[in-house]
């Protein structure tokens, strides 16, 4: 059984929970809580994306450099896994906001956990940098679907704002984007890979402290679920979710003691996970008693849009990992004679995030109901993100083994098709995401948008192991290729898409 926030003991003030009066157009003509949240993912991608810029490389480089030593396909593998049980944690972090936590807790919670695990892998050790990203995934978890829905409650379903917000927040985003790499790069490259990841610690530090400082201005801020679970239940729920976690994580000490939980396996079972769930969740929430007739036909498109989401974030991923790795090797890394490091390219692509997202913000509010459906918008995004990949084909062709060097100017292209492509799919997918949503899963459907993250995560643990065993034009025009197929096939199926997306422009 289940009860909304009115039936719980404690004392409830219909009033508390809304933002102050003079709120809803305070900032930048939205209301003030975007300026909270969205300074919250400032630095909770500062500390992600920075983390994640130097990772691969921290994994591949020598021990004697204070590296793991992996080979290179292997760690580029190894992260995607790591990206991958991020993403999957993220239908826990939906629930657990759902039905316990409540949305301003859960992540709250979740930057907690966060800070902590970039603290455990500011210690030098293998066996902390393990510790530091279960946390980091945890934490994660918890905070990404439930800052995105929050977000979704500062507006009004039929608000012409609302595309606009999503875009200004995604900006917040890649501030935090472009400010990592440099800040981590840097010091990962001059004074150890370990220094880096304490600047990812202190600046989810700072976001914490920001979140609640501005927690007044927030819708959603109350401190029982919207759809909280019977005591008795809510109890028995706790208590499994702690017994599931210690008996995991007791089996998986078992089978690596007993040598059979190789890190190999370990990147298999997940990318297994990230097939299995999304199927079970869809099935799940198309079969639910607590989802009416027509909120079961918004989620057949969503499924659509679920699966472009799936193909564009398999190749914007890459842009830490495969791509870094050929930053690293083949691309020279200075430009009008100033040399930075690799890392830095993750940058460019926060960067231009940064620069466009106001522009297309704009763009949506200036045309108004003229602008693109949302389809199209993801659709166009998707093909982006395969161009760029399809650029890679010219500078690599001809070339074999690390001997050559590409102007950086191709990886910077590269990704400005990325950031476009990006801030189209992502703004109008997570926007997309909360007016589809059926009421009962508002936090869980989001969820499930991070879901198709970690599908495109799993599938590029397994692709990228081909990396370096067959030729960068041929790896790089192939994916490329497939990306933009799925954009053409989305934008093939608009009429459809337009007909059954109500109440989604």
């Amino acid at each position: 059984m289940y009860r909304t926030s009115t039936d719980i003991d404690e004392p409830s003030d219909p009033e508390a929970d809304q933002p102050p009066p003079g709120d809803d157009h305070a900032f930048l003509g939205h209301p003030r809580g975007l300026a909270t949240l969205s300074g919250l993912e400032v630095w909770e991608r500062f500390s992600f994306l920075g983390m994640q810029a130097i990772l691969v490389l921290y994994f591949a480089d020598a021990v004697a450099n204070g590296g793991l030593g992996m080979d290179p396909a292997t760690a580029a593998s190894v992260s995607a896994a790591y990206g991958t049980m991020v993403y999957l944690v993220s239908v826990a972090g939906g629930w657990l906001a759902d039905r316990i936590l409540g949305s301003y807790r859960a992540v709250l919670w979740g930057g907690i956990l966060i800070a902590c695990g970039h603290y455990a892998m500011a210690v030098p050790t293998a066996a902390m940098t393990w510790v530091g990203l279960g946390l980091i995934s945890a934490g994660t978890g918890l905070l990404k679907p439930n800052v995105a829905s929050m977000v979704g409650k500062l507006y009004k379903t039929d608000d012409q704002r609302r595309d606009a917000g999503f875009a200004l927040y995604y900006m917040g985003i890649n501030i935090g984007a472009f400010a990592g790499p440099l800040i981590t790069a840097w010091l990962g490259e001059h004074e150890g890979w370990h220094w880096g990841f304490s600047a990812a610690a202190v600046g989810m530090t700072a976001g914490l402290i920001q979140y609640v400082l501005g927690r007044r201005h927030l819708a959603g801020r109350k401190h029982s679920a919207e759809f909280a679970l019977a005591p008795d239940a809510m109890r028995s729920a706790v208590m499994k979710i702690i017994g599931g976690i210690a008996l995991f994580a007791a089996l998986a000490t078992l089978l690596a003691v007993l040598g059979w939980l190789t890190m190999g396996r370990f990147v298999d079972l997940l990318t297994l996970i990230s097939v299995i769930a999304p199927v079970v969740y869809f099935a799940i929430m198309f079969r639910s008693p607590r989802v009416t007739a027509s909120e079961r036909g918004r989620l057949r498109p969503y499924v659509v849009l679920f699966l472009a989401s799936v193909a564009f974030n398999f190749i914007l991923f890459q842009a830490y990992s495969t791509m870094m790795l050929l930053a690293s090797t083949n691309a020279r890394t200075e430009i009008l004679g100033f040399t930075f490091p690799a890392g830095w390219y993750a940058s460019a692509l926060g960067a231009f995030e940064v620069l466009l997202a106001p522009v297309v913000a704009g763009l949506w509010v200036r045309m108004g109901r003229r602008q693109p459906h949302a389809s199209n918008k993801i659709a166009i995004g998707v093909i982006l993100g395969g161009l760029s990949f399809l650029l890679m084909v010219v500078p690599t062709s001809g070339h074999t083994g690390d001997a050559y060097k590409m102007a950086a100017w191709w990886i910077i292209g590269s990704y400005l098709l990325l950031g476009l492509g990006d801030v189209l799919l992502e703004t109008s997918g997570m926007s997309a995401t909360t007016k589809l949503a059926p009421k009962a899963f508002a936090s869980q459907t989001m969820a499930l948008w991070f879901l198709s993250l970690a599908l495109a995560n799993g599938i590029q643990a397994q692709v990228v192991k081909i990396y370096g065993h067959v030729s960068n034009p041929a790896y790089f025009g192939v994916n490329g290729a497939i990306a933009v197929a799925v954009g053409l096939a989305v934008i093939a199926l608009a009429p459809w898409l337009k007909r059954t997306m109500h109440p989604v422009h």
